[in-house]
């Protein structure tokens, strides 16, 4: 779901890049996201028995249709990462310090700080414990995962440096695959949460290495097949770009089904209990907005210039909800209040994205 994505070699003054726009379907993604949670609540409720042998389809704690839609929304993400791009990792290091700060050693924190906040203090008189685990562990997946692919339609809107963004995300995905782990299976422990080593370890591995690894594999044949000759770079970038856009309905579709299946799976509870989404929307509006004027006001601080501090305070805002959800979905299963947690990140995070690049296009001028 990446859009126009530019090559990595010299960072190029953003000053001279097009304002760019949103896709049709990012835009209106909540809008699907919220079409889809009725479809599946519909058709769990009309076809539970169509629901529960999906949902024994599954092996080694995985659930292979979910692992196959999963696969299918990661993969176009990955082939777009270019690790060529980390050559420029020391170029201009203030936004990528930041980046990483707040990504690894802020954001997971203060999501699982929130996330105990309301559901075994704020809201523990409407939510059973147990639950309330439940939705913590989701809010936590969340919380360490930081964005892929949507961060580079935000970077655009913004008019962002699209080369810096570049380095950002990928410098995260190679971290992602060693602190990914490590980090839920902490915060998981200090929440008294049980934690499924073999299990975390196994999503990790099928949900960001092997994606990472066989997008890279695709990338290097499809820059490999384009030529050697003046405009080389630029032609690589166009073969990516044309594949990746070639796989977008698919990536598509297997985020509104996956939406779908984990709301069938779901139903009963939800029906039962509508302000259950509103309150485990509340964390996370918080959580965004909250990450985000702290990451953007350490930027002008830091006298970040307003190109990459933008882009900067929102890669630490979004996450990589598809990860998230294969993995709670991996770890607690498919009706488990962790996967429906992760589903709400969906459908929170288009309206709050686009809020956030509304007030930073307005206070440009706050920057150099």
């Amino acid at each position: 779901m990446t859009d126009n994505l530019a090559a990595a070699a010299p960072l190029p003054d953003a000053s001279a890049l097009p304002a760019g726009g949103i896709g049709f379907f990012e835009k209106w993604l909540s809008v699907w996201v919220a079409l889809c949670i009725a479809a599946g609540l519909l058709l769990g409720a009309f076809a539970p028995s169509a629901f529960a042998f999906l949902a024994s389809l599954e092996y080694a704690s995985v659930n292979l249709v979910v692992a196959g839609l999963i696969w299918a929304m990661v993969f176009p993400m990955m082939v777009n990462v270019d690790f060529a791009s980390l050559r420029h990792i020391g170029d201009r290091p203030k936004g990528l310090v930041l980046t990483l700060v707040v990504n690894w050693l802020i954001k997971p924190f203060t999501m699982a700080a929130l996330g105990v906040l309301f559901f075994e203090h704020v809201f523990a008189g409407w939510i059973a414990p147990a639950d309330a685990q439940s939705y913590i562990a989701g809010l936590i997946l969340l919380g360490a995962a930081p964005c892929t692919a949507m961060v580079f339609v935000w970077s655009q809107l913004t008019r962002g440096d699209p080369a810096y963004t570049l380095v950002q995300v990928s410098a995260n995905d190679v971290i992602m695959i060693f602190a990914f782990a490590p980090i839920v299976a902490l915060l998981l422990g200090v929440t008294d949460i049980a934690v499924p080593w073999d299990t975390l370890l196994l999503a990790t591995g099928l949900y960001v290495a092997i994606p990472l690894a066989a997008g890279a594999l695709t990338r290097q044949h499809l820059t490999r097949a384009a030529g050697t000759g003046a405009d080389a770079d630029a032609d690589a970038e166009e073969a990516v770009a044309r594949f990746t856009a070639r796989l977008k309905p698919v990536s598509i579709l297997g985020l509104l089904a996956t939406v779908v299946l984990l709301f069938g799976f779901q139903g009963e509870v939800i029906l039962r209990d509508p302000l259950l989404i509103a309150m485990i929307a509340v964390p996370l509006l918080l959580q965004s907005y909250g990450i985000f004027l702290l990451t953007y006001a350490a930027a002008r601080v830091w006298k970040i210039p307003f190109n990459i501090a933008a882009p900067c305070a929102l890669i630490g805002t979004s996450n990589f909800f598809e990860l998230a959800v294969a993995v709670a979905i991996s770890l607690f299963g498919l009706h488990s209040g962790a996967a429906l947690a992760t589903v709400v990140g969906v459908l929170v995070e288009v309206p709050v994205m686009l809020s956030l690049v509304a007030f930073a296009n307005r206070t440009r001028h706050w920057f150099a």
